[in-house]
């Protein structure tokens, strides 16, 4: 109980801390909400002053950390989908799908080859393991592309496609995780064809449609009761989170893809409803986002399996981490980069490339492959792939994001010069 209380008083103490100087922090100290969560954690856990101890809860660890990473990220995905303009997706429908069509399956393949080449361990957990890192966060980039000092130097179109990439490959890495853990599992039939019909046609697809029909049936029954009136103002604040959580649950009953579908159903219901609405829905969304999405990184510190990544070596550590934050991603936005009309020069391609860090959805998928397929692999390299970006890409949004403000300004006033 009193370990209990102890999380309960970080929790709140550190939205109490960041809610009065996040700006501060992150302009003058260049460090992230995940980032200070993360150390909180590590504070208090095992590495630390040894306050909180997770071994004694009597649950496993990857189990409470994936359920964990489950609510937080419908939460989290509600608000990136309320964030992005309306109709964003089918506006951007071309670059969105050679991100998610090209570069996720290649980032997929370059991150598992890099385990399978340095770890030496069999080829589909390997696999496995650079499906989990895949998707970019959205809850991470979130604390990247809002706020102050992103607002200020970062144009609209670069925010806006780091956060739908974002908020969509979540739930399209589940069909990379599972095709990986077919693979593992001893299996009579055809697993290709298993994988298809069953993931792809059926968990992917009916999370699609359900968040469609959902998300537009939520939002026309939030405008009708707008206009009779029988809506009360502190249901209406709490709408979209409500929303978010029934389709996760009501997903999975379903059997199909619920981080998909949370995702979609946002879309969908920021179509309907009227600006006031989102203007009010997104204000509210992004406050309680803080609350829900601090205690992951909280719990991520308390949990970090240490020992283990000492016994892989300090060599292999660090070739590892360097070699997947540096080619996992950047080398696939550079190839397509033409075909991402977002991005117009080699520095926008260089800060998208960097941007896509990995956090909670691969805490989810890292959790939920072990328990599928026990292998334990797949936490210890995932753990250490998050903890470093969260601490690489956390520490160097701020002066990226003005060091590229300086650049857009300097173009800027070369051009009126010129003219």
């Amino acid at each position: 109980m009193d370990e209990l209380n102890i999380v309960v008083t970080a929790i709140g103490a550190i939205v109490l801390f960041l809610g009065l100087l996040s700006d501060y922090f992150r302009r003058n100290w260049w460090t992230s909400d995940p980032l200070t969560a993360l150390l909180l954690g590590l504070l208090l856990g095992p590495i630390g002053l040894g306050l909180v101890n997770p071994n004694g809860w009597g649950i496993a660890q990857e189990k409470l950390l994936e359920e964990a990473a489950r609510f937080t990220l419908a939460i989290g995905l509600m608000g990136v989908a309320l964030r992005l303009p309306k109709n964003y997706v089918f506006r951007n429908w071309q670059p969105l799908a050679i991100l998610l069509g090209l570069v996720m399956p290649m980032m997929w393949v370059i991150s598992g080859l890099i385990v399978y080449w340095i770890l030496k361990i069999p080829f589909w957990e390997a696999m496995l393991v650079g499906a989990t890192i895949t998707p970019t966060d959205p809850i991470v980039s979130t604390s990247i592309v809002t706020g102050v000092v992103a607002e200020d130097n970062l144009p609209g179109r670069l925010r806006h496609i780091i956060s739908a990439e974002s908020g969509a490959n979540d739930g399209l890495a589940y069909p990379f995780v599972l095709l990986c853990i077919l693979m593992l599992k001893p299996s009579s039939g055809d697993v290709l064809s298993d994988w298809l019909i069953h993931v792809v046609l059926w968990e992917v697809g009916m999370a699609v449609l359900f968040g469609i029909v959902f998300g537009y049936i939520a939002g026309y029954l939030l405008e009708w009761a707008e206009r009779k009136g029988t809506i009360e103002r502190q249901s209406f604040l709490s709408y979209t989170i409500a929303l978010s959580l029934t389709v996760l649950g009501a997903a999975k009953l379903l059997g199909s893809d619920g981080i998909l579908a949370v995702f979609v159903s946002g879309l969908a219901f920021s179509h309907v409803v009227s600006g006031k609405e989102r203007a009010e829905e997104d204000n509210i969304q992004e406050a309680i986002n803080r609350f829900f999405t601090l205690p992951i990184f909280i719990l991520l510190g308390l949990t970090i399996p240490w020992r283990e990544w000492l016994a892989l070596g300090w060599w292999n550590l660090v070739l590892l981490v360097v070699a997947i934050l540096l080619l996992r991603r950047i080398p696939a936005i550079l190839l397509l980069h033409r075909y991402i009309r977002p991005i117009h020069n080699l520095q926008e391609d260089l800060f998208v490339g960097w941007f896509g860090p990995i956090g909670v959805a691969a805490i989810f998928y890292a959790g939920y492959s072990v328990q599928q397929v026990r292998v334990y692999e797949v936490w210890l390299v995932c753990s250490l792939m998050i903890c470093a970006s969260i601490l690489a890409q956390g520490l160097s949004a701020t002066p990226l994001t003005k060091l590229y403000g300086e650049y857009i300004n300097r173009k800027h006033q070369s051009q009126t010069t010129n003219q």
